[in-house]
């Protein structure tokens, strides 16, 4: 692992909301607020964090797949958007995505085959007689089978149709994969699968992931480095190791604690945080866990933490770190 695939540059999402009559912008919902990060040739990267942190939303911005409101997103040192129509176009082959709901990414009026190989044809990789071979050998790769091809997605099980949502990522031979929560909505047999096949294809085909959870347990097995998300910025970012040895963040330290132990005679102790989420188009002053922190003192709602690396390339933002 060397230089960076993908470098994300103080990124910004907002959502507008509109109010009254004529619909005017009366605050925005402030997604990804500010967040920056790289992620490395032929490496995973983990993002984790509570629902509606922005980890989806970045996904999606990196991707070009939604406007950006501020910051920069650059693959092997060019700046996505300030790319034409057309050379995005010729771009987006190497930068793909897996979604979270593999029914609801596929149209159910469409064979799974056709639905794999449109992208070779949209895109004027190869003819229509070059398709059939190129989607047939993408199935095996992805462990399904060569009669699976004429089927609809209504007739395979989640496990099969998240497989196809890989294939369709993997048809084009990309560099680089968003994998948004691609196992939260299977059962762990099936999860334990899925995780293999794509530690199999990254190590067979080179590949770079950012691999977006709310499952540590997941990102551990997987992940070369992991950030951590709250509320639109990122608290907390280290090697693997690091991290789940080492946390610094009260937030990481609560999201640990958390962690299923597979043996009933080790007690691990919880930290359960009090309070809700706070509203991202209102955040809190200061630190934005302050609301929620145990060890929260004055300085924490009165001043925004230094995002700062404190050795062995572990960054966090947290006064008390």
């Amino acid at each position: 692992m060397s230089e960076a695939l993908i470098r994300v540059d103080r990124l910004k999402k907002y959502f507008p909301i509109r109010g009254g009559v004529f619909q005017r912008t009366v605050g925005y919902v402030k997604a990804v607020d500010g967040v920056s990060f790289d992620i490395r040739k032929g490496e995973s990267f983990g993002l984790v964090g509570e629902s509606g942190c922005g980890k989806s939303t970045i996904g999606r911005t990196i991707l070009r797949l939604g406007d950006k409101t501020e910051g920069n997103v650059f693959f092997n040192g060019q700046d996505i958007y300030k790319l034409r129509k057309e050379e995005m176009r010729k771009l987006r082959p190497k930068l793909q995505i897996v979604f979270q709901d593999p029914f609801g990414s596929l149209n159910p009026r469409i064979k799974v085959g056709e639905a794999i190989g449109e992208a070779l044809l949209d895109h004027g990789v190869t003819d229509r007689k070059e398709v059939r071979r190129r989607v047939l050998q993408t199935l095996e790769i992805c462990g399904l089978a060569s009669y699976h091809y004429d089927r609809y997605p209504h007739e395979f099980s989640g496990g099969q149709r998240q497989r196809i949502g890989i294939a369709r990522a993997l048809i084009l031979n990309p560099d680089f994969i968003v994998a948004d929560e691609p196992v939260s909505a299977l059962d762990v047999s099936i999860q334990a699968q899925i995780i293999n096949l794509l530690s199999d294809l990254q190590r067979e085909q080179s590949l770079t992931y950012l691999f977006i959870s709310h499952d540590l347990s997941v990102v551990e097995h997987l992940c070369n480095r992991v950030g951590v998300m709250y509320l639109g910025s990122m608290v907390e970012l280290a090697g693997k190791e690091e991290l789940f040895q080492n946390p610094l963040h009260p937030y990481t330290k609560a999201l640990m604690s958390a962690i299923p132990v597979p043996d009933p005679t080790v007690k691990r102790e919880r930290i359960v945080l009090k309070g809700d989420i706070p509203s991202p188009a209102n955040p809190p002053s200061g630190c934005k866990f302050h609301t929620r922190c145990p060890i929260a003192t004055d300085i924490c709602s009165q001043k925004v933490p230094e995002y700062r690396n404190v050795g062995h390339d572990h960054w966090v933002a947290c006064h008390l770190a």
